[in-house]
């Protein structure tokens, strides 16, 4: 790979690591996208799915979608789309269907990836489209991004939980006193 196109890459996929900070003050999962043709971004989004009650509403597609509204077409042709993780099958369909170019994205997925983990829709080639695909880039980076926010959230679940159980017991004190 040339070293102006992994300049670019570690740059557009820093740019997608801030937007999934986005995601994770918004109490969301942490994952970041941007959409870019000629070096401009033409979409980008992070998920939202818990706020919007919407299983397809990835970072992914919101990057999708708005870059279909951009170039006032649902075919996407010559454009790379920058993920913080490995899409799932959903992402990669729509990729497919929009004919990206090309797809990077930093952190694997092993339990629901799309590009290469679990499946490979992105290079199948019974489909009439294939991606170009490089995964991995900044992927430590990504993947700590996503660990330390399940990480944030297990002690914020444990502690709601011995909150709760330190209250219930000190209601029953109090029943019990009285």
């Amino acid at each position: 790979m040339n070293d102006i196109l992994l300049e670019d890459d570690i740059r557009w996929m820093r740019y997608a690591m801030t937007l999934a900070d986005q995601a994770a003050a918004a109490g969301e999962v942490p994952v970041g996208a941007v959409l870019v043709r000629g070096n401009e971004i033409i979409g980008e989004g992070y998920n939202l799915s818990i706020s919007q009650h919407d299983p397809s509403a990835h970072a992914e597609m919101q990057a999708i979608r708005q870059g279909g509204k951009a170039v006032e077409n649902y075919r996407l042709l010559g454009c790379t789309l920058y993920v913080t993780l490995e899409p799932c099958a959903m992402c990669a369909g729509a990729m497919v269907h929009g004919r990206i170019q090309r797809l990077v994205f930093g952190a694997s997925d092993p339990k629901t990836g799309a590009a290469g983990s679990v499946m490979d829709l992105c290079q199948h080639p019974a489909l009439n489209h294939q991606l170009e695909v490089t995964g991995g880039v900044l992927a430590d980076d990504c993947a700590q991004q996503l660990s330390g926010f399940f990480q944030m959230r297990r002690a914020q679940k444990k502690a709601e939980k011995q909150a709760a159980q330190a209250a219930g017991s000190d209601t029953r004190c109090n029943c019990i006193k009285q």
